[in-house]
């Protein structure tokens, strides 16, 4: 079943969908708060989880950042990824005041960038009791250094000289200035890596893309996005159970490889041989084996 929420992150109203076994009507249920990727919207890949957790039991619970999809919040667009682990902490708030929920008994997965942002928030958020992440991303990594860390410094201190042009210029009543996540065009993409070649197919064709997925970020998020880190303090975490699951062939693998080893135990990295990044996101061949890795360790962690 799946139903419409909202709920509060930082006087912002967010929409969620709470999805729940169908014709559940028993004791409260063990929820996992499904986080969507930098430039997507709850109804993409974080559905496609979110539903097959709730088939194996579990109250999973999306919802739209705040700036962005059916959220409240201006400018649109906006990427600050110290609001984004608010609201990561706002939907988990939210599962413990309600009834059919088990407040004792709550996880959290992110996917993309929302696998930096799960972890981050999870840090200091003790009622997170089991932390997963899908082909997570370090968004101040990816925009910062570049995809393998192939940017020099210049390029933040360039950006960083716009983001404060930019801030200006909307105080003077200029629209906010914008990015693409993905590509709009597959034209040229030919030696592009495979992270945006995928990504464009994903979002911006009827595989992936949604209304509400505008693919666009505002550029002066960036001087937000330059103080953050998401894995800084991941041993924070521990002695609460952390699973990281890539693709073997994705070209963002190493964020995943490099966080575990900074993290304590208990900890995992799971590899879905042959996956890239977005094959995770929808192809059911890889998808169906991160979700079963993600069942058996939420049912572990939050049921057993």
């Amino acid at each position: 079943m799946k139903t419409s929420v909202t709920f509060p992150s930082s006087g912002l109203a967010l929409a969620g969908l709470l999805f729940t076994p169908d014709g559940h009507t028993g004791a409260p249920l063990a929820a996992v708060v499904v986080s969507h990727p930098g430039g997507g919207v709850k109804e993409q890949t974080a559905s496609v989880y979110a539903e097959r957790l709730a088939r194996a039991g579990f109250a999973a619970l999306v919802f739209d950042a705040a700036h962005q999809g059916e959220s409240e919040g201006e400018p649109r667009g906006l990427e600050n990824p110290f609001q984004r682990a608010e609201d990561v902490r706002a939907a988990v708030t939210y599962l413990t005041t309600r009834d059919d929920i088990d407040p004792a008994r709550i996880g959290a997965m992110g996917i993309c960038a929302s696998g930096g942002y799960v972890p981050f928030a999870a840090q200091t958020d003790h009622r997170i009791r089991a932390v997963a992440t899908v082909s997570a991303v370090d968004i101040r990594g990816l925009l910062v250094e570049g995809l393998g860390r192939t940017q020099g410094p210049e390029v933040l201190q360039g950006m960083l000289d716009q983001a404060g042009a930019l801030r200006t210029a909307e105080a003077r009543g200029e629209a906010p200035a914008t990015l693409n996540w993905a590509p709009e065009s597959p034209e040229g993409l030919e030696e592009a890596p495979t992270l945006y070649r995928e990504a464009q197919d994903y979002y911006r064709t009827p595989r992936g893309g949604h209304r509400n997925s505008t693919n666009a970020w505002v550029l002066r998020s960036i001087d937000q996005i330059a103080q953050y880190d998401s894995y800084a303090m991941i041993e924070l975490i521990s002695p609460r159970p952390l699973l990281m699951i890539a693709g073997s062939d994705a070209d963002t693998a190493y964020f995943s490889r490099e966080a575990i080893e900074k993290a304590r135990e208990p900890k995992e990295l799971f590899l879905v041989e042959g996956a890239t990044h977005i094959d995770l996101y929808d192809r059911d061949e890889y998808v169906s084996q991160a979700v079963t890795r993600l069942t058996g360790f939420f049912g572990e962690h939050l049921v057993g």
